[in-house]
């Protein structure tokens, strides 16, 4: 039976090694996730989640259980990566300051391309419709889709909630995205 990490944590507490090791077996590649995609490199992105646990583990006791602890561990995990690009020297050059070339200081004017009002309406109009498929399922796939995708829960762990082997939640979760890809095919 798989703990949940709260029990783990009591018992990392307390001092257990094993809980300790568990833990970061158990999100390990969740975090390497997240900080790969904040800081675009590999080998960085191994000392970070080293960085992450560390931090995590010395404060875990400041850890508050009315908080998802994986929620909680992925703040970290992010404010690890953000003060690493805080630190990281970016040679920059400013868009205020005209730059010096032989023929004089030539100003820069770059397109701003952040808001683009018709990729935003698709984006929002494709989330209405993920949610609306999401909705439509029958209650046993949307149930699981919903553990398994909005509140990233384990198979193991939805099998406990839900009371089913972790067979029967895997071939919901299969069938259920089944299920959305057949009614989102047309979403762009």
């Amino acid at each position: 039976m798989i703990e949940p990490d709260e029990v783990l944590i009591n018992s990392a507490l307390a001092g257990n090694q094993a809980a300790y090791a568990e833990l970061l077996n158990r999100h390990k590649r969740t975090i390497s996730q997240i900080i790969q995609k904040i800081v675009r490199d590999r080998l960085e992105t191994e000392d970070l989640v080293q960085e992450t646990f560390m931090r995590a583990f010395h404060s875990l006791a400041s850890y508050r259980s009315e908080y998802r602890f994986s929620t909680w561990l992925y703040k970290i995990a992010a404010n690890c990566a953000i003060d690493f690009l805080r630190k990281k020297k970016i040679e920059a050059l400013s868009l205020d300051k005209p730059v010096d070339t032989e023929d004089g200081a030539v100003g820069i004017d770059l397109p701003d391309r952040s808001f683009n009002p018709e990729e935003n309406l698709w984006e929002k109009q494709r989330r209405v419709s993920i949610d609306e498929a999401i909705d439509s399922l029958p209650d046993k796939y949307r149930i699981v889709i919903l553990y398994r995708h909005r509140d990233d829960q384990s198979y193991e762990e939805i099998a406990q909630i839900l009371r089913l082997p972790v067979g029967t939640v895997k071939a919901r979760i299969f069938r259920a995205r089944e299920l959305l890809k057949k009614k989102l095919k047309g979403v762009r």
